[in-house]
């Protein structure tokens, strides 16, 4: 795995983004809108995810960046809770979800990539680069 010199060079961080952009997408539509709470629980959610990734990042130190990671990666998480709360309630169509939670899925996959690399790379006294 090669070394990021910015959060911005990180594949997780990058589909979250894309996530973000995408449940944004979602939630300006028919009925979803209406429901401010889910929309305010699901998109902090989804801005979670980065966020953590980037600062975690900052701190420049592979132990705090791996505590951020886990935060990330649980927000994840609770984004596809969330996502089964829309389906059930028909604010998107299955194949919306399904492209979401997809997306969600792979990132935790890839945060947990990520964080076995730093947690390997602590042991051998290498560190993350910005």
């Amino acid at each position: 795995m090669s070394q990021f010199q910015r959060f911005e060079d990180i594949q997780a961080w990058q589909f979250a983004r894309e996530l973000t952009a995408k449940v944004y997408a979602v939630c300006r539509v028919g009925e979803f809108h209406k429901d401010r709470g889910l929309v305010n629980q699901i998109t902090r959610a989804c801005v979670s995810i980065l966020s953590n990734i980037a600062e975690g990042f900052e701190r420049n130190n592979n132990k705090e960046f791996v505590q951020f990671l886990y935060y990330a990666k649980g927000s994840a998480g609770e984004v596809r809770a969330q996502l089964y709360v829309a389906l059930d309630q028909k604010y998107m169509t299955n194949e919306q979800f399904r492209i979401l939670y997809d997306l969600s899925q792979e990132i935790s996959r890839m945060i947990r990539g990520l964080v076995h690399y730093l947690e390997k790379s602590e042991i051998t006294g290498v560190r993350h680069r910005r």
